[in-house]
């Protein structure tokens, strides 16, 4: 399985265009992030987690032309703006794409994206196919995915397990009964926004903890704020096992 991060950064915390702060005129590329995805590629096809508005730019620099299906942790904006830049692979794949998620993030994609479920669609418009999972594990073409329940401060989030590789983005707390479907994962991703603690999201000394909770091969931290510091100063004070992640990351697992 190859694991490519196509973002690492939030929009919440970061500051204007033009900020001097030393994360905005940081010259390493590691500084530089956009919005929290992942793309996954097992057997052959290939999913990713959550659409941001920087979607169609991931894709592209990614140099990505196939997609199965999308994953949704949630509904907020900076996980699902981008969606409609869909329509691109189904120009070029002629068929439309799976989408997977809760039953109650399908009134934001609806609201959102109504023209793609008008009675009379316009010519174009993106082709999905919408597939309600809860809590039990499913199967995105005979991958077997497992969803992972957590919190976003009181909003119910999901996380994913495939294979070995657990993505917990967007949370600050998981119920126990949860943790046990991560046991054994060998690359653990956290989210966290800061250091400092946040009402809303893991911080930094907090994912560190969650990941070595489990002892896998390596964890990683992603939605990264400019607020947490430069790339370079902060991997220097995590342990060995941890690292941050970046955007254009590779894993081979």
């Amino acid at each position: 399985m190859k694991v490519t991060f196509l973002g690492t950064g939030t929009s919440q915390g970061v500051p204007v265009i033009a900020c001097p702060c030393p994360v905005c005129m940081s010259a390493d590329k590691k500084d530089k992030r956009l919005r929290t995805s992942v793309f996954i590629e097992e057997q052959d096809k290939k999913i990713i987690i959550d659409t941001g508005p920087d979607f169609r730019q991931q894709m592209l620099t990614a140099n990505i032309k196939e997609l199965d299906a999308i994953l949704y942790t949630h509904d907020h904006k900076d996980h699902i703006a981008g969606l409609d830049d869909v329509r691109a692979f189904n120009f070029i794949l002629q068929r439309p794409v799976d989408v997977f998620l809760e039953e109650r993030v399908k009134p934001a994609i609806k609201r959102e994206f109504s023209y793609i479920f008008a009675e009379n669609k316009y010519p174009g418009v993106p082709q999905i196919n919408l597939n309600t999972i809860d809590d039990f594990s499913f199967e995105v073409s005979g991958i077997k995915v497992t969803p992972i329940r957590a919190f976003h401060y009181k909003l119910p989030v999901l996380g994913f397990r495939i294979r070995d590789f657990t993505y917990i983005t967007d949370a600050n707390y998981l119920p126990e009964e949860e943790k046990e479907k991560i046991i054994g994962s060998q690359f653990i991703v956290v989210n966290a926004l800061r250091k400092q603690k946040h009402i809303s999201h893991f911080s930094l000394p907090e994912a560190v903890k969650l990941i070595n909770e489990f002892g896998p091969r390596r964890g990683f931290i992603t939605h990264i704020s400019h607020q947490m510091g430069l790339h370079e100063e902060v991997q220097k004070e995590l342990p060995p096992n941890i690292r941050l992640a970046y955007d254009g990351l590779v894993l081979d697992i």
